[in-house]
């Protein structure tokens, strides 16, 4: 499901360095990233009832500094991961950050949130789901890391989201982020370029 694949390093390879060329964002930013990457899938796991197109999530998340590097990221950046992920990301209001991401109908047809699923560095355990629902674990390598989040449906055009994450070493505490989903319209605009985005 590469349409929704925000991996836990998103903007940096194994030397550090954005494929743009850049100096590699700071590992707070890669925890978020894995942390969306649950509330997006966990979202579009429900897959009897929320609705394909295009959705924008206003994110909070408590990370000292991260809305600071948001606010910063330098442009070639932010265009990579349009373009690798179909996403767009922009500083909110009120410290919130927007992401919008397109889900089409084959994505929102998969599941990824499963026991055992790897998302880059991270993998979903103790996952459950009831009527609205949707509950799991996350453990991660990059940066060492473990946590819960709970995905509540309310409609199939809305749902929101939370995860804790614990971060290990002497840099780590707790983080945690808050989603609200909904879906903006059938048609994903301009992001419709993003599938390019699902290539595995």
């Amino acid at each position: 499901m590469a349409a929704l694949r925000l991996w836990c390093g998103p903007m940096s390879n194994n030397t550090g360095r954005t494929a743009a060329g850049g100096k590699g964002m700071k590992k707070s930013t890669a925890l978020p990233a894995a942390l969306l990457a649950a509330a997006v899938s966990a979202g579009a796991a429900q897959a009897q009832t929320i609705d394909p197109g295009l959705w924008e999530m206003q994110t909070s998340m408590q990370i000292p500094g991260l809305q600071e590097q948001l606010k910063n990221m330098p442009p070639e950046v932010r265009k990579m991961m349009e373009q690798q992920m179909g996403i767009g990301v922009a500083a909110g209001k009120g410290g919130r950050t927007a992401v919008r991401v397109c889900l089409a109908p084959e994505d929102v047809r998969e599941g990824p949130i499963r026991e055992g699923h790897k998302e880059g560095d991270c993998t979903y355990t103790q996952v459950s789901r009831s009527a609205k629902t949707w509950k799991g674990r996350m453990v991660c390598t990059n940066p060492p890391s473990q946590g819960d989040f709970t995905v509540t449906l309310h409609s199939p055009q809305h749902y929101t989201s939370r995860a804790v994450m614990q971060v290990q070493g002497k840099d780590g505490g707790r983080t945690e982020m808050d989603v609200e989903a909904r879906r903006v319209s059938a048609d994903c605009g301009s992001l419709a370029a993003g599938a390019q985005g699902r290539k595995r």
